[in-house]
C-alpha cells in the first residue's frame, strides 16, 4: 500500500507552511486568498466548518491558478471526501485516523494527511498510504514528540496543526516536520476586524502576520 504514497503539494513541501482559513462564510475567502497569495503563502487549508466552501473553490481555484495549493480540510466521511475531490481540492485534510478515506483518497489521486494523536492512530494512517499525518491537537505534545514518533517509524511524515503558534511552528519544523498548520494565531484577529468592516486594518494586520509567519519557518533551518 505503501508504494502508492502520494507526495504533499508542491508548494506545500516547499513552504511548509499550511495556513488554515476557518471563516464565518467562504464569501470571506477571496479577500484573505488575495492577501495570503500576494504575500507568498504557498498552501491553504480551507474547512468544511465555513458554510459553502465546496462551492467557492472551483472559481478560488480558478482566481489562483498554480500559484497556491488549496486543500479541503475538516473532511471526516466519504461523501466529503468525493465532494471535495469533484470541486478541485489539491489536498485533504481530516481529524480523524480513517483507514478508509486514506485508500479512498489515493486512489482518487488527492493527497491526505489525516488526523491521530497516539502511536497507533498515527502509524495506522501512516502506513495505510498517507502523504503525511497530522498530529492533533500538536499543542497538547510539542515538538519533541515528533523524535520519539521517529523513534519506531523511522520515516514517517507530520504536519501538526492545533495549538501551533508562530514561535512554536519553527521549532517543530527545526525538529523535522514536514510543514506546520497554522490558524488562529495568524488570521483570528483579522478575520473579526471584516467582520466589523474594518477591511483596512484587517488587510494591514494579515500581511504583518504572514511576514511574522514567514520569516519564523525560514528561521527554523537556523535554530
Amino acid at each position: 500500500m505503501t508504494a502508492d504514497r502520494l507526495a504533499l503539494p508542491a508548494h506545500t513541501r516547499r513552504t511548509k507552511l499550511v495556513v488554515v482559513v476557518r471563516a464565518p462564510e467562504a464569501a470571506a475567502y477571496q479577500r484573505v486568498l488575495d492577501v495570503l497569495v500576494e504575500a507568498g503563502i504557498g498552501s491553504v487549508e480551507l474547512t468544511l466548518t465555513t458554510p459553502g466552501t465546496f462551492e467557492a473553490l472551483p472559481g478560488l481555484r480558478e482566481r489562483y491558478g498554480d500559484r497556491v495549493d488549496l486543500g479541503i480540510g475538516t473532511v471526516t466521511n466519504s461523501s466529503d471526501l468525493s465532494a471535495a475531490v469533484e470541486a478541485g481540492a489539491t489536498y485533504l485534510v481530516t481529524p480523524i485516523s480513517s483507514t478508509a478515506l486514506v485508500e479512498q483518497a489515493t486512489a482518487a489521486g488527492v493527497p491526505i494527511v489525516p488526523g491521530g494523536l497516539t502511536p497507533t492512530e498515527l502509524f495506522g494512517s501512516w502506513s495505510a498510504g498517507a502523504s503525511a499525518v497530522k498530529v492533533f491537537p500538536a499543542g497538547t505534545v510539542g515538538p519533541g514528540y515528533l523524535k520519539d514518533l521517529r523513534g519506531p517509524f523511522t520515516d514517517i511524515e507530520v504536519v501538526p496543526s492545533g495549538g501551533v503558534d508562530l514561535t512554536s511552528a519553527a521549532a517543530w519544523l527545526k525538529a523535522g516536520a514536514a510543514a506546520v498548520s497554522v490558524g488562529g494565531p495568524l488570521l483570528r484577529r483579522c478575520l473579526r476586524r471584516w467582520g466589523a468592516d474594518r477591511a483596512g486594518r484587517a488587510r494591514q494586520g494579515l500581511r504583518r502576520a504572514v511576514r511574522i509567519a514567514t520569516v519564523l519557518t525560514l528561521r527554523s533551518d537556523l535554530l
